[in-house]
């Protein structure tokens, strides 16, 4: 079986996940070791300093890379979700049976910064169901902008009515789709299915990662107690855990 691609973004943030800098030739070792071309590194590294996310010091291979705060930032946020996934599966984290509710009430003359802040609750997963009222099963304000919460009325509910659906497990059916999000762990699928126990370490947990980084980042990770089980990524995540460690992965990862 081919070797599933491989993110080059996902490359350079793996490289800079530990520390928050690495030397650009290791990074473009790693790279090269997945299959990516020096050319595609280079543009990948483009974009994320256009986007303010790495910043380079030096020329080519002789640079070192640095992670900027939004860097960071990214960063943490993926991990925590990730880390949400992993206590989900464990059954360590439980879904306490309380809807978070989210109203923006920025005025309009601050429009850019009320759209803004819509695109945030959007990006962490609430579900618009009235005007300018969102819902999400977890307390999202952790992962919105510093100084959000003065744009911003939380609200928490232990019954929800949505256009008379008050049942949880249908409300999660409704508002978060099953099937978008089993096609979001695709990249998961091919990698396990693909994964190769005599590949070099480095090289297979690198696959891995960027595997289960991409998938998690498109999953709202809605509580296991609303959806019908097994729940296939609950499944997919364990097989990835038992794979990862097999390859000498960082147990904390």
């Amino acid at each position: 079986m081919s070797r599933p691609a491989i993110s080059p973004r996902s490359v350079v943030e793996l490289a800079l996940r530990p520390t928050g800098s690495a030397p650009a030739a290791e990074v473009y070792a790693s790279a090269n070791a997945v299959g990516l071309a020096d050319q595609t590194l280079r543009l990948a590294l483009r974009r994320l300093q256009a986007a303010g996310e790495v910043v380079q010091d030096g020329r080519g291979r002789a640079a070192t890379l640095q992670l900027t705060r939004e860097g960071r930032d990214r960063i943490r946020a993926d991990d925590e979700a990730l880390e949400l996934a992993a206590g989900q599966d464990a059954g360590s984290i439980r879904w306490d049976g309380r809807w978070h509710l989210f109203a923006v009430s920025t005025p309009e003359a601050a429009r850019a910064r009320r759209d803004r802040l819509r695109r945030d609750l959007a990006a962490a997963a609430a579900v618009p169901v009235a005007t300018s009222l969102s819902v999400s099963p977890h307390d999202l304000r952790s992962q919105l902008r510093p100084g959000a919460a003065s744009d911003l009325v939380h609200a928490v509910a232990a019954e929800l009515d949505v256009h008379g659906e008050t049942d949880p497990a249908a409300l999660a059916a409704r508002l978060w789709p099953a099937a978008p999000i089993l096609d979001g762990y695709a990249p998961l699928r091919r990698a396990l299915a693909a994964d190769d126990a005599d590949q070099p370490a480095p090289v297979r947990r690198l696959l891995l990662a960027d595997a289960l980084d991409r998938s998690v980042r498109e999953d709202p990770l809605i509580p296991p107690e609303l959806r019908p089980g097994p729940w296939e990524p609950s499944v997919l995540r364990r097989t990835w855990w038992e794979r990862w460690i097999d390859a000498g992965g960082d147990v904390d990862r």
